[in-house]
């Protein structure tokens, strides 16, 4: 199973995330979980120790230069545009239990379309994540899907946009459903959260009539202070990791 999960910033899609893996990996699973959004800190959220010595990708310019034969930060020249990447997700990865992590870091570009080799090592491990992987694979993703290309994208099982209850949270859900129809991504999903009460799901129905929502996770300052104090929210008193295997049966 290969899981996308995008939403605007602050909505909670690396605490769904987080709950998705590690309630995946409680049920036996072997995670593959995939940190693609640079201002998140997926590593934490799952409650990996040290999360903030873990380094990017994007930021290991040895390696960057060893896979694609060019320096990182360079733009045009030649360089290898499929580089070896099978062996990274195993010889990389932070681990807790049956999960392994990846962070993807972010790519600075000088421009939009802009082909530099970290961008190329990036879009090859993340083919190779999709395509060739037998583990359970979430990827963390940030506000778009970036990161995915058509060929990648019809392999993912499902797309999951973390929504809250607002106008920005929607009208970001609607803009990722288009990234995703114009690469031929039409495996999609909603998941309210922050959810305080009956209205909150009817404001999101409302406004996103045509769309699939997988479940609904409430409002809850167990969350909150989870991730305060640095702590995994799948070790919280909160019930959103029964929410969320509720969703996991559905999927």
């Amino acid at each position: 199973m290969k899981i996308a999960v995008s939403g605007k910033g602050g909505v909670g899609k690396t605490t769904f995330s987080a709950l998705l893996a590690r309630s995946l990996e409680k049920e036996g699973k072997h995670v593959l979980a995939i940190d693609a959004d640079p201002d998140a800190n997926l590593a934490a959220a799952l409650g990996i120790p040290d999360a903030e010595g873990i380094t990017p990708i994007a930021e290991m310019k040895d390696l960057i230069f060893e896979r694609t034969g060019a320096q990182p930060g360079t733009v045009g020249g030649y360089f290898r545009l499929n580089p070896q990447v099978d062996d990274l997700p195993d010889a990389l990865s932070a681990r807790l239990g049956n999960i392994k992590l990846m962070r993807l870091g972010g790519v600075k570009k000088g421009g939009s379309g802009c082909i530099c080799p970290e961008s190329a090592l990036l879009r090859a491990l993340v083919t190779h994540i999709v395509l060739a992987r037998d583990e359970v694979v979430i990827m963390d993703m940030e506000a778009g899907i970036e990161h995915l290309g058509r060929a990648t994208a019809q392999s993912v099982d499902k797309l999951i946009v973390v929504v809250e209850p607002g106008r920005r949270s929607i009208d970001t859900a609607e803009h990722i459903r288009k990234l995703a129809s114009e690469i031929g991504l039409k495996r999609f999903s909603v998941v309210g959260n922050k959810i305080r009460g009956e209205a909150d799901e009817a404001f999101l129905r409302k406004h996103l009539p045509d769309f699939d929502f997988l479940g609904f996770m409430p409002y809850d300052d167990a969350l909150i202070e989870a991730d305060l104090e640095g702590v995994s929210p799948f070790e919280t008193a909160s019930n959103a990791a029964g929410v969320v295997r509720e969703m996991i049966e559905r999927l």
